[in-house]
């Protein structure tokens, strides 16, 4: 039996050597490098996926520490494009990283073409969320959406579905309404079932609630939105 010793041997073992190949040479999208989208891409690296465009425009802050795998105290400052940058060379140093610091919303300049393997959606806010899935789908590239985590403590009730079949998630309910005033059909998201807590802090500037957040809950959420990618990238059911 031949022994594999590289980064990459211990998935090669379940994915084949095509299968990294395929990981290697493919070209991710990712909108939002926050709780959900820092570990998405952390399981997008370590998987072997050699190819990254990361868009965000905030820059790391100490209230980010309690879920972003890229927030720590050495990082506090960085913006988060950079701090996902160095942290995906620093586990891959073969890949490939552009980085656009930047609040995606319709009056950004459309950069999707067919490089684009696959776009990944980990946005808070709505109008960016709809933007960045109506230019995926008018090239035809793959989406993926995750709905909210805040608010939640059971990362076992996520769930991966069309946006049309999901449920309780209030981001989710809508979004539904408006892809559909704007025709899209289908859309696959991760999502929770969990009834969101309620919470009573507030924005004292704009009064809009803060939502509450814990280590264990986006983390499992952006992993399960890799696993998706990768399991589509090779096309793996």
């Amino acid at each position: 039996m031949r022994i594999l010793k590289s980064q990459f041997s211990r998935t090669e073992v379940l994915i084949g050597k095509e299968g990294i190949e395929k990981l290697q040479n493919s070209k991710v999208a990712v909108f939002g490098i926050g709780g959900v989208g820092s570990y998405v891409v952390e399981g997008l690296t370590r998987a072997g996926v050699g190819n990254f465009i990361l868009i965000d425009k905030d820059v790391v802050d100490e209230t980010n520490i309690n879920r972003q795998i890229i927030a720590t105290y050495k990082t506090i400052e960085m913006p988060k494009v950079e701090a996902s940058k160095q942290r995906i060379l620093d586990i891959n140093p073969n890949a490939k990283v552009e980085i656009r610091k930047e609040f995606f919303m319709p009056e950004s300049i459309d950069f999707f073409d067919e490089k684009i393997d696959y776009v990944i959606d980990c946005v808070d806010t709505i109008t960016a969320k709809i933007e960045i899935i109506v230019r995926a789908k008018k090239h035809n590239i793959p989406v993926i959406s995750c709905m909210g985590t805040g608010n939640k403590l059971d990362p076992t009730k996520f769930e991966v579905e069309d946006i049309y079949k999901t449920s309780i998630c209030p981001l989710a309910k809508v979004m539904r309404k408006e892809l559909k005033q704007r025709g899209i059909e289908s859309l696959k998201v991760v999502y929770s079932k969990e009834e969101p807590i309620k919470t009573n802090l507030f924005d004292e500037e704009t009064n809009k609630q803060i939502p509450g957040s814990i280590s264990f809950v986006p983390s499992v959420a952006g992993l399960i939105v890799a696993g998706e990618v990768i399991k589509d990238l090779i096309k793996i059911k």
